[in-house]
């Protein structure tokens, strides 16, 4: 499956771009965590959320191929 993963904050700074395409053999968002862990060892010293279709979803979710956000914590308020 192709997916394009947009990148947000500290988290576009660690892998040097706002978004990018990836080929991958996965069906949980648990996987593609793992997958961006092997790719990018410094986000497992950073805390971040994945959001598909606009929604953060939990690791697992069934990856659906739409819309992958990785996003860095942010304050509401």
């Amino acid at each position: 499956m192709q997916i394009e993963v947009k990148y947000f904050g500290m988290l576009a700074e660690i892998t040097r771009c706002n978004s990018e395409e990836l080929d991958v053999s996965i069906e949980k968002i648990s996987e593609l965590k793992t997958v961006l862990l092997d790719k990018y060892p410094d986000f497992r010293n950073k805390d971040f959320r994945i959001a598909q279709n606009q929604a953060i979803v939990s690791e697992e979710a069934i990856l659906t191929g739409q819309e992958i956000a990785i996003l860095p914590p942010f304050a509401g308020g």
